[in-house]
């Protein structure tokens, strides 16, 4: 079956498995070596659990929901969910009781699928709280509150092998909702998305015409974002085996570059704030660096961004040197990721694009594109041999985006959502006329590229009457080598405050020569730390605009985390949190302007 002619995600990855049979399919590390199991054992599985959760009352259209690291259980508790009609509600791992209560009860979760203790322990309680008929759990909980009945993942799959693969209902149709997903919440409280197979097969279609992959070559990809969220469940689940690809399940953040050496993935979906981690340690290595290594580099970055502007400015001499940088330059840094990437998709958030300069410069293919959820969720993205580093890309194949009066995106097409689940009011606001309001703003260039500029709700307006981005801002501050993380903030103030996370390795070394503990919580008023950071912000504001320049900054007691709640599982900076968190300093800055 080809990509385009699937109607559903269960026929898809069917066809797929008959294909492929005993080829291998899921990848994980067990006993320190990758182990494979292959598409026939992975469609078995799938039925037999399929068949347990019919068996257990899960009809068409109940809700279950999945709670789980990324593994290839993962794939097999949705599919199988899929299989017999139901939505499954893909959940963070990172939620805390009163997050999991917020998602089950909105939904209506018939039953719920959980991983590791650790998970269990937090979803159980949640579960005894809301009409959870009972929870199939891959490994044993350390505690069930009473009143939860918990099915072992292992005896339910051995139960479902008893019974008739043939009895299992037919495929969805198209127009059925497959996932309910929750956005993020970098706004306030989570709301569910519905998304049908279509909507998902569209973006799915669309990222195969962009990446020139139908399914005739073998690819790899290493799943390393949260399956959970959408951007990773479209491109890196559905995608990846509706092309017939190797997926491998990456260990965890601390293994992501241990993995990519290991796994030397062809096709990888990442945010920005992973770039941005990159590029402050090659700029943190580069300063133990040899002159001659320092040297290359420069030339790399210096002869590589010549080249994307305009290639045929290169003289003789940096055309031979190029060549030579290739080798001592990029083809390392290439190694760096395993050596084999032809794509490395960049979601989520806006890159800056001074960092996609730099991966591109020195050789790695970042292709920078633009969705949210609601659209299942790639509107657009940057192409192989088109690419432009400033823009989000051109929206994909058979979307069609405008930009209203106010510069606000409006997409339309099989990718926009079904709406908001039991609200809707908020579908209404969202979806007007067939065209989804993103919210974000931005501008189409004359090849038809979009600009994101900012999100709409985010503008900062000044008391002047000037329009912020604080995006840019952001991003211009988080490039030095000083700063990990920086919010600006001053929505109906007079100036802008910044609130700083200094950079782990800066704030080590700094606290070495002043003799203290690099203790962030105890330096956040350090009268040195606060001059230099001040000659940081003085920097900063000599690349911007008279009405950009930041007039004050706190520094963060910590930095902003998924555990804080400061940052969504995303990577994405939850404002509203930040600037609960910093109320009282920000007021106090703010009035000394």
């Amino acid at each position: 079956m080809e990509l385009a002619e699937a109607k559903d995600l269960v026929s898809l990855f069917r066809s797929r498995a008959e294909e492929r049979g005993d080829a291998s399919f899921l990848w994980a590390k067990r006993d320190g070596a990758w182990q494979s199991r292959s598409w026939r054992d992975i469609r078995t599985s799938i039925d037999a659990l399929a068949a347990a959760l019919i068996e257990r009352g899960i009809e068409r259209g109940d809700r279950v929901a999945l709670v789980s690291e990324n593994r290839p259980e993962w794939l097999i508790a949705d599919l199988a969910i899929l299989s017999v009609g139901g939505i499954t509600v893909p959940v963070y791992t990172t939620n805390t009781v009163d997050d999991h209560v917020h998602v089950l009860t909105n939904s209506g979760a018939k039953a719920a699928i959980a991983s590791t203790k650790e998970i269990a322990d937090r979803l159980l309680p949640a579960a005894l709280r809301s009409n959870i008929a009972f929870v199939v759990t891959m490994e044993a909980p350390l505690r069930v509150p009473q009143g939860v009945e918990v099915l072992d993942w292992e005896i339910t799959i051995k139960r479902g092998l008893l019974a008739d693969p043939a009895k299992l209902p037919p495929p969805p149709n198209g127009d059925d909702i497959a996932c309910l997903t929750y956005t993020s919440g970098t706004g306030g409280a989570p709301r569910g998305v519905m998304l049908t197979h279509r909507n998902i097969l569209h973006n799915c279609v669309g990222a195969g015409i962009l990446l020139s992959l139908t399914g005739n070559t073998r690819e790899k990809f290493l799943s390393f974002l949260p399956l959970s969220h959408s951007y990773e469940h479209t491109a890196g689940h559905f995608f990846a085996y509706g092309i017939g690809a190797d997926i491998y399940y990456c260990e965890g953040a601390d293994k992501l570059l241990a993995n990519l050496l290991e796994v030397q993935p062809t096709v990888m979906t990442l945010v920005p704030r992973l770039y941005e981690v990159v590029y402050q340690r090659v700029q943190t290595s580069l300063k133990r660096a040899s002159k001659l290594q320092q040297r290359l580099l420069d030339m790399a970055l210096r002869i590589g961004t010549k080249r994307y502007h305009d290639a045929t400015s290169l003289t003789l001499p940096e055309r031979a040197i190029d060549l030579v940088l290739e080798k001592l330059v990029r083809d390392k840094m290439r190694a760096r990721f395993g050596g084999k990437l032809t794509a490395m998709v960049s979601g989520g958030a806006a890159l800056n694009p001074d960092i996609a300069m730099f991966f591109h410069a020195l050789g790695l293919p970042v292709f920078q594109g633009y969705g949210q959820t609601e659209a299942a969720p790639v509107i657009s993205c940057n192409a192989p041999g088109m690419v432009k580093l400033h823009t989000v890309g051109r929206p994909l194949h058979k979307v069609e985006v405008r930009i209203a009066e106010d510069g606000e995106i409006l997409v339309r097409g099989d990718l926009v959502m079904k709406g908001y689940w039991r609200d809707q009011a908020a579908t209404d606001l969202a979806i007007i006329d067939g065209w989804l309001h993103t919210g974000d703003i931005g501008r189409l260039d004359e090849d038809g590229y979009l600009i994101i500029t900012d999100r709409k709700r985010d503008v900062i307006v000044l008391t002047g009457g000037d329009n912020v981005s604080p995006a840019k801002i952001q991003g211009v501050l988080s490039l030095e080598p000083e700063i990990a993380q920086a919010m600006v903030e001053g929505d109906k103030r007079a100036a802008l405050i910044a609130i700083l996370v200094p950079d782990p390795d800066f704030l080590k070394a700094f606290a070495e020569s002043q003799g203290v503990a690099a203790d962030l919580a105890q330096l956040t008023d350090n009268a040195e730390l606060r001059r230099v950071l001040g000659d940081v912000v003085t920097r900063v504001n000599k690349r911007l605009s008279s009405i950009e320049r930041i007039k004050g900054f706190i520094i963060a007691d910590a930095p902003f985390t998924i555990e804080n709640a400061m940052m969504t599982p995303s990577l994405k900076v939850r404002r509203h949190v930040v600037r609960e968190a910093y109320a009282a300093r920000l007021e106090q800055s703010h009035a000394g302007r």
